[in-house]
């Protein structure tokens, strides 16, 4: 196995306001990093998490034979804030009540400035919330990034989105467990079970269930495979699930004193040349909502994936087919 130079550390950003009012006290990001800066670090690839995932969880696919090559990029992951390992409500008293993606991306352009002396990125890669992030980059910073690769995610988070995330906010919501402004008195177990089953009619798409791919020899039968769901959320605290969703759903490009809420203006402003990887049978980013903004962006391509893995298309740990399409898209991309 080919090794290659990895560090770590977490980077203060001291207390930190945010876009949509409140402040982050004592903030800080999580970080990862795999590979060799070159001298003109110019080989940068930043990778920013997606929703409620870790770093750990999401660096299968960094390594010679995977989606990102450690030994040809310097790849950057940072923990999201809301997701446990960095800032977060579970340890952060009076956590604002919206943490947007436009404040991830202004402080992971702190952190890149500050620990590493990087002011221009080759890449944003990114899958889901970390395609949205990926997608803020390119419209904040123009100037700050060559390419991007939008994997299933949007420039704004669209309506239909939208439902699915209001609902599995209410499931948490309605615990008893609940006191509001984003706090519960404790880990509402019952209400998590339901959000995790709820997840999975929504994460994969109907063709993978006909096909029977839910069915293996770890989960046997359809009540095994939704009780995997309920323990993949069952670890996360309950108000970091809820304020990653609360950022989800908030997702919009255009929502910044920049843009005004133009999203055509915004799509525009982006100089980044642009991989669109919509999963052909997302139920979340529709393919359709990839081809809306293709008009407006300059350079650009729409990509979809064409797999039944529905939105985990575009994170397909143990999918061979998916991942290998997934590497040579970013290898022609950035040929």
């Amino acid at each position: 196995m080919t090794a290659w130079a990895r560090e770590s550390g977490r980077y203060a950003l001291g207390d930190l306001p945010v876009q949509k009012g409140g402040t982050i006290a004592g903030a800080t990001l999580n970080w990862q990093a795999h590979g060799t800066l070159s001298p003109a670090r110019d080989n940068v690839i930043l990778y920013p998490t997606s929703y409620s995932a870790t770093t750990p969880e999401l660096e299968w696919l960094i390594g010679p034979d995977g989606v990102l090559d450690p030994t040809r990029w310097f790849i950057v992951q940072i923990d999201m804030f809301g997701n446990g390992l960095s800032s977060s409500p579970s340890d952060t008293p009076d956590y604002p009540a919206l943490v947007t993606a436009h404040d991830n991306v202004q402080a992971q352009r702190r952190l890149l400035r500050d620990v590493f002396g990087i002011e221009r990125l080759r890449a944003v890669y990114g899958w889901s919330m970390g395609a949205q992030q990926a997608y803020h980059w390119a419209a904040l910073l123009p100037d700050a990034v060559e390419a991007v690769f939008i994997n299933c995610g949007s420039a704004r988070t669209a309506v239909h989105n939208q439902v699915f995330l209001r609902a599995q906010m209410a499931i948490l919501e309605a615990a008893p467990e609940y006191r509001g402004n984003g706090r519960f008195s404790a880990q509402p177990m019952a209400a998590i079970r339901a959000f995790g089953r709820n997840y999975a009619g929504h994460a994969m798409s109907q063709d993978f269930y006909r096909a029977g791919l839910h069915l293996t020899p770890a989960t046997p039968d359809l009540e095994s495979y939704l009780r995997g769901w309920e323990a993949r959320y069952s670890q996360k605290k309950a108000e970091n699930l809820l304020a990653q969703m609360r950022c989800w759903n908030a997702g919009d490009i255009s929502d910044n004193p920049t843009h005004g809420g133009d999203l055509q203006a915004a799509l525009r402003a982006i100089n980044a040349r642009v991989l669109l990887m919509p999963g052909a049978t997302d139920i979340y980013f529709r393919v359709a909502d990839n081809q809306a903004e293709l008009p407006f962006l300059r350079t650009a391509e729409l990509r979809p994936i064409p797999s039944i893995w529905g939105h985990r298309a575009g994170n397909p740990v143990d999918n061979v087919t998916d991942t290998a399409f997934l590497r040579r898209s970013v290898d022609e991309w950035l040929a």
